[in-house]
């Protein structure tokens, strides 16, 4: 088998994050198995992203099903085909909307993990802008012979910038942000750190207040709980006047607008969701993609759950043609089934082999034994629907980790401790206790 090339930080970020249970920000194309069709359609998106369009999905799997990751995937694939792209996690801070400025709190957290190929981390807003004045300078200067700080430079730049942010003056709060644009330009060209801070903060919806944003920037708007949308509209144009290719957002956690226990803002969040929805199957927003991770609780209750909306029921539920076995991946909803039982053996033989390359030792673990170590975790568990990729991780990380420190000590003894400890606490051991018949026919293809 050929030997894994993988640079030390991406395995430090790697083993670390896995050993948490978290999902890792880089490195994942080392360790992904399975979502072929998934990432296909998503792919499928960004095309049509690119072209104008926009798409909304819902990634719906529950806890530890890989929507996190799969939503991480998407973020970095995108990023290497030159889309902007922004991420956040919902809370009882941030939601879509709110009385106190949650929605807010969602475009912040946005806007502070806006990122691009060349800042992957997030940050990129000013990096964005830069980039965009220095390449029109540069553009200039070969076109017209003219010098670096030559005040015609400036002219002519300046000119360049009002022709993008003009073409925007039509859309929704477009005047207001081509004017706070230019602000950025003012304060560029004038050397004036104080008006690209005000703007920078304007842009990133920190400025709390109309007058401040007047006093400051001369615009008597700001961004707010009830418009941030619309900006992130805007955003998506603007980067492709900019020379991106669109802006995904990728919004996780979904499970907190269903557990809000007021109804009338559960139903308001819900609202603004469709909002989203419409916007972008009906053309209205042009190179977005918006993409939400959620729990099938989320998604499906009927009584407090996006199926508790009608009009979002409506438009989400799968047609009659794509329920049961038969799925079609171009749907709103894209639900994540778990790992088949060769998936999850392929990503432990990624894991063996991307935890001996960091900590550099050779292999001890036959496949026959991750086959075994996957047996013990589903009999533990009772049943294969109790299992989930991220306990199978974590738990295999922690197998690794101890047979690395303790030389001396076997795998089968290792296993073995657990299988009585676990018969200690009054389990009957790692017993087959049903609902494994994939799994039998799998290790009898492996003769176990």
């Amino acid at each position: 088998m050929k030997q894994m090339q993988i640079p030390k930080r991406l395995t430090t970020a790697l083993v670390n994050s896995l050993t948490a249970g978290v999902v890792p920000r880089v490195g994942l194309e080392h360790i992904a198995v399975g979502r072929k069709p998934e990432v296909a359609s998503i792919l499928q998106d960004m095309d049509n992203i690119a072209e104008g369009g926009a798409a909304f999905r819902l990634i719906s799997g529950r806890y530890g099903s890989g929507k996190s990751f799969l939503l991480q995937m998407i973020r970095n694939y995108a990023m290497d085909r030159d889309f902007v792209v922004a991420d956040a996690d919902l809370s009882p801070e941030r939601r879509l909307v709110g009385t106190k400025g949650q929605g807010l709190a969602t475009y912040r957290e946005l806007m502070m993990h806006l990122s691009t190929r060349t800042r992957p981390d997030g940050g990129a807003l000013e990096t964005m802008l830069q980039k965009w004045i220095a390449a029109l300078q540069q553009e200039l200067m070969q076109a017209t012979g003219l010098r670096p700080g030559d005040p015609q430079l400036h002219d002519a730049v300046e000119l360049r910038i009002y022709a993008v942010t003009n073409e925007m003056q039509s859309l929704v709060h477009g005047f207001d942000f081509a004017k706070v644009l230019a602000a950025y330009w003012s304060g560029y060209k004038l050397g004036d750190d104080d008006r690209k801070a005000a703007a920078l903060r304007w842009l990133r919806g920190e400025v709390p207040t109309k007058t401040e944003a007047r006093q400051e920037l001369g615009v008597g708007v700001i961004i707010d709980d009830d418009n941030w949308y619309d900006y992130m509209k805007l955003w998506a144009e603007f980067a492709v006047r900019i020379g991106y290719r669109g802006l995904l957002l990728f919004i996780d956690e979904g499970v907190n607008l269903y557990k809000i226990t007021n109804s009338v803002s559960r139903q308001s969040n819900y609202e603004k969701l469709l909002t989203m929805f419409n916007d972008t199957m009906q053309g209205k927003a042009q190179y977005l993609g918006i993409y939400l991770g959620g729990t099938p609780q989320f998604v499906e209750d009927e009584r407090r759950g996006l199926f508790s909306y009608d009009a979002l029921r409506t438009r989400l539920m799968d047609g009659r043609y794509s329920s049961g076995t038969r799925r079609s991946y171009t749907s709103p909803i894209l639900k994540l089934d778990m790992l088949s039982h060769e998936e999850i053996l392929l990503l432990l033989q990624k894991l063996r082999e991307i935890h001996a390359l960091h900590f550099g030792y050779e292999m001890r673990l036959a496949d026959e034994q991750l086959i075994a170590f996957m047996q013990a975790a589903m009999n533990r568990l009772g049943a294969e629907e109790l299992l989930t990729t991220r306990e199978v991780v974590r738990d295999f990380m922690d197998v690794l980790h101890l047979l690395h420190q303790q030389p001396l000590l076997s795998f089968e003894e290792l296993m073995g401790e657990r299988e009585q400890e676990y018969a200690a606490s009054g389990n009957q051991g790692f017993k087959n206790k049903g609902g494994t018949d994939e799994l039998d026919d799998f290790l009898a293809e492996f003769e176990l």
